[in-house]
Formats: structure tokens, sequence, C-alpha cells
């Protein structure tokens, strides 16, 4: 079994009480443009074996990595969120970090029903994404990549948008009704912004979805739908760390690369999770 950060992790950092527990879920049911997503986490995984203990001025493998094996994928949605659901509110349960890789996004809500039945406390999600996701479906499937957010804001949980600059109707009027905090790309990237303050109400507990299609595609052109405009690499991942700032994170997953043959951009999504685990 391939493991994360196998070539710097010592015997007593791999085990199962290690802290971050890596959940790979090959999932492509949806995508709706490029494809791809299935052979992400396996991508995540192997170039992850290039990466230095150290990422910015933290060594997250110290507190352990442990990889779990990957879930399976068949069957229909709802079974596979359910499965999904199970591994990560076992891994809260046991004071575990899961660590979801993708596959399409999707996947967020089966990882996120997981960590709020095992928390059993209010959470919210911190969103990096280029699209809303906030569709009643897409293409007829409820449980699309372009829908999770808003299964996921039907069951309670508030939304933080960060980098979004390609959403409908339906979903402006969906970030309205569920009163989904947001600051689009435009505003972001044309003020250089690195840094936004959540809602005082938003809740203790987060949980971190990463999009790689929130990065901009010169930064990260392997996903199913690059779009202009996007964030860029530390202007992303440090609106995650400065929400984050006095409130517990939960969980995270990383989705939507789809590995083209450029090593470059599966070290990157690879980067985009040790740093994350760094921020928790």
């Amino acid at each position: 079994m391939s493991i994360f950060l196998d070539s710097e992790l010592t015997a007593s950092e791999r085990t199962e009480d290690a802290r971050f527990r890596v959940i790979p879920v090959p999932l492509e049911r949806t995508v709706s443009y490029g494809s791809g997503t299935a052979k992400g986490p396996a991508a995540i995984i192997e170039a992850s074996n290039e990466l230095e203990r150290i990422t910015g001025h933290a060594e997250p493998c110290v507190e352990g990595i442990f990889t779990e094996q990957p879930l399976d994928c068949a069957g229909p949605l709802p079974e596979v969120m359910e499965r999904l659901a199970q591994r990560t509110e076992a891994a809260v349960r046991a004071g575990r970090v899961p660590v979801t890789l993708g596959g399409e996004h999707s996947l967020s809500y089966g990882a996120v029903m997981g960590v709020a039945r095992a928390v059993n406390q209010p959470i919210g999600i911190v969103q990096i994404d280029a699209h809303a996701d906030l569709r009643n479906a897409y293409q007829g499937e409820t449980h699309s990549h372009a829908s999770v957010m808003h299964l996921l804001a039907e069951e309670g949980i508030r939304l933080a948008q960060f980098g979004v600059r390609a959403f409908s109707t339906e979903e402006a009027k969906s970030r309205l009704k569920n009163h989904v905090f947001h600051v689009d790309a435009e505003e972001l990237v044309t003020g250089n912004i690195h840094a936004v303050d959540l809602p005082s109400d938003f809740p203790e507990l987060v949980y971190v979805s990463f999009d790689v299609d929130g990065l901009d595609p010169s930064q990260m052109p392997a996903t199913g739908t690059p779009v202009p405009g996007g964030l860029g690499y530390y202007q992303a991942l440090r609106l995650v760390e400065h929400a984050l700032q006095h409130r517990k994170c939960v969980g995270f997953d990383v989705v939507e690369l789809a590995p083209d043959g450029n090593a470059a951009w599966d070290f990157t999504a690879a980067q985009i999770v040790y740093r994350l685990m760094a921020a928790c």
C-alpha cells in the first residue's frame, strides 16, 4: 500500500496512533468537463515522497501520519458517502484528524457528515474553490461535485467560501438563503488580500475543503475545470491559516486534482496537504 510521506516517516510516526489519518478516495463519478480525478489520491501520495519534513515553520509529521486503505468507490453514491462518513467519524472519535484525498469534490459530503456525527457540535466549512458548488443538483445528480455545498448547507452547516469566480444565478440565491459568508476571487486577487476574518458567530470547529481549482491555472492547471483569475498558492494557504486562528480544525480534504503527467502539479497538491496538516 502507498503511504503519504513514506520516505520521511519514522516507524513511530506511521502507526495507527498518528494524529493525521489519510483517507484516499479515488472517486470520479460526476465530473462535467475534464476527467482524471480518480487518479488524484495516488498521485498526491506518490508526490508526497519528495516532500521535506518541514513546511513553513512546522514539522507536522512528528505528530504522526497514518495512511488508510483507499475507500471502495463502487456502488450508488449515497453508499459511497456513508462508507466515507464511517471512516471520518471513526477517525475523529479516536481523537485523530481525517485527511481525505480526492477524487472529485462530491466526496466532501460524506467526509463532513462523518465528522459532524463524531463531534456532535456545530461545525463550519472553510472552502477554497473556483466554484460555489451550491446547485440543487447537476445533470440530475444531487450528490454532484457541483451541489456538494448545497447538500451540506441544507444540513445546517455554515459555509465560508474564498476564491469563487464561477457560479450560477441559482447558486447566488442559495448563498443568500443559507447565509454563506464569501469573499470571491476578484476581490481577493486584485486587492492582494491574504487574511479575512470569519464572522464572530462562525463555529469554533472548522472543516477545510480545498479544491485545487481554487488556485489560478498558472499554478494548478491539472484539474477538471480550471478557471482564470484564481488565488495564488501562498494566498490560498494563508487565507485558510488565518481562518483557523482561534478555532479548531476537525478535518480537511484536498480534491479535484486530475493528474496530467506533469509531476509539478501532483507535488503542489501534496505540499498543500502537508501545509494544511501544519495549520491544524
